[in-house]
């Protein structure tokens, strides 16, 4: 269970962060020698970084292309109402729909964004009327092909990657 309160990182924590977002597969031992402390001190200190909550997990990177799903989009979504029902309703369903990536909650003028991925162009039109514009509690939707996208790492400059020890 994380910490409740935002935990400030030291330089050891921010380096391990940094060493494992660029390969999450590193061994300790790998880890241990690129921050230069024992093993056993970075065993501890992913311990301690992932029941703060600060390490959330490790994931799998899929190539969506090769693996034959070649279309994406972003979607945005604006609900009838905005009751906490109706908002957390949809919020529970969303990211389980097929080909939902992820669910962005947002301010504005649309309440959600969706990322979704699809075969084709057939199956991205069927994904919207089945499962957003057939949902009474959808007013509006937008959609809004995808091109090209490509992992952000600027959050490394936030944590002070290049930082000086």
């Amino acid at each position: 269970m994380p910490d409740s309160k935002v935990s400030e990182l030291d330089d050891i924590d921010r380096a391990l962060v940094l060493a494992l977002s660029k390969n999450a597969r590193t061994t300790g031992a790998a880890l241990a020698a690129e921050v230069g402390v024992a093993e056993s001190t970075v065993s501890l200190r992913l311990k301690n970084l992932q029941r703060r909550g600060i390490i959330s997990g490790y994931r799998l990177e899929v190539d969506l292309v090769a693996a034959g799903i070649p279309l994406q989009a972003m979607i945005a979504v604006r609900l009838a109402k905005h009751s906490r029902s109706q908002i957390d309703a949809f919020r529970a369903v969303a990211p389980h729909l097929p080909g939902v990536i992820a669910l962005f909650h947002t301010a504005g003028a649309d309440d959600y964004l969706l990322h979704v991925a699809a075969r084709d162009a057939g199956e991205l039109r069927d994904f919207v009327l089945d499962h957003l514009t057939g949902n009474p509690a959808v007013s509006h939707t937008e959609t809004s092909l995808i091109f090209e996208n490509a992992q952000g790492d600027g959050w490394r400059q936030l944590l002070g990657e290049g930082r000086t020890r």
